[in-house]
């Protein structure tokens, strides 16, 4: 039976076969190590010094930071996991630095359903920030989103002929806009298709947020478009958030990755309309269409 050093050890050489170096700066180690608490359920200072090669002072400075967060529980001598909770919520910058590889080859899919002149909403989330990177080169594009990041990427690199229209609203942990402001002005709204990123999403609660005024912020942005596509990497299978944004059945598109378990391919390719999973390491797509066989990749048309 492996131990959980060991799966921490396997972990961090995989981190540095990766990059070439252990987790270095104070993001990328906090983020290790709130992934390695959320599967694990715990952690050892000690064995958190060994992994990272770092001072036993500055480990507990990082568990201090996440838990003054709410992001973990300090115990004697190492961390537990709280995020049982549904209200769970990391922010935008422990988020960036987790499954950076995903969400880039989610985003680089998402982004060639993108077709010049068109209008678009843009929901909060690290993934869809990574989108959004992406899309500042294409022509004509009219981009409403009520994530600042989103926004603010727009703003400073993309095109001088694109439009960016920022909902307004009260801000969450996770830099997105939301609240009764955000839904007014985004019901006036209309767009080609929505691109949305997600907390967790669940054959039974379908898609879901740990903030409940971001689902109803969600929801508005949901009926502002034809077409709805969404965007989570394979960690978020499984994981239920306080609030419902939308069935699995309403995405007429869902871009995930590899890393997915092979046993959840079935139930997701059942229930959305199309599942694309990009391969991690070569970013080469797999497209099942509602369950009736694969394609070679997603389709840029409208539905």
């Amino acid at each position: 039976m492996r131990s959980k050093q060991t799966d921490l050890d396997t972990e961090v050489t995989s981190i540095i076969t990766a990059s070439g170096t252990r987790p270095a700066l104070a993001r990328q180690r906090q983020a290790f190590i709130l992934e390695t608490v959320r599967e694990q359920g715990g952690v050892r200072v000690g064995d958190l010094v060994r992994a990272l090669g770092v001072s036993d002072m500055t480990v507990r400075r990082d568990l201090d930071f996440l838990h003054e967060r709410g992001l973990l529980e300090k115990v004697h001598g190492g961390a537990a996991s709280i995020e049982g909770s549904s209200k769970f919520e990391p922010g935008f910058t422990i988020k960036s630095a987790m499954m950076e590889r995903e969400k880039a080859r989610i985003a680089e899919a998402a982004a060639t359903l993108v077709e010049p002149g068109t209008a678009i909403a843009v929901s909060a989330g690290t993934t869809t920030f990574a989108l959004a990177r992406r899309l500042v080169d294409i022509p004509g594009l009219t981009v409403v989103t009520n994530s600042v990041p989103v926004a603010d990427v727009l703003y400073k690199d993309g095109r001088s002929d694109q439009t960016v229209i920022l909902s307004g609203g009260v801000r969450t942990p996770s830099d997105a806009l939301v609240g009764p402001f955000a839904v007014e002005v985004i019901r006036s709204l209309h767009v080609d298709t929505v691109f949305m990123g997600v907390h967790g999403m669940d054959p039974r609660s379908g898609f879901t947020t740990p903030n409940i005024l971001e689902a109803e912020t969600d929801r508005a942005l949901i009926a502002a478009g034809r077409r709805l596509v969404l965007l989570a990497d394979h960690t978020k299978w499984g994981v239920i958030g306080i609030s419902s944004i939308c069935r699995l059945e309403e995405a007429h598109a869902l871009i995930t990755d590899s890393g997915l378990d092979p046993a959840s391919i079935g139930p997701l390719a059942a229930a959305v309309r199309r599942l694309v999973i990009v391969d991690i390491a070569t970013g080469e797509q797999r497209t099942i269409d509602g369950g009736r066989g694969m394609a070679s990749g997603p389709t840029g048309g409208r539905e």
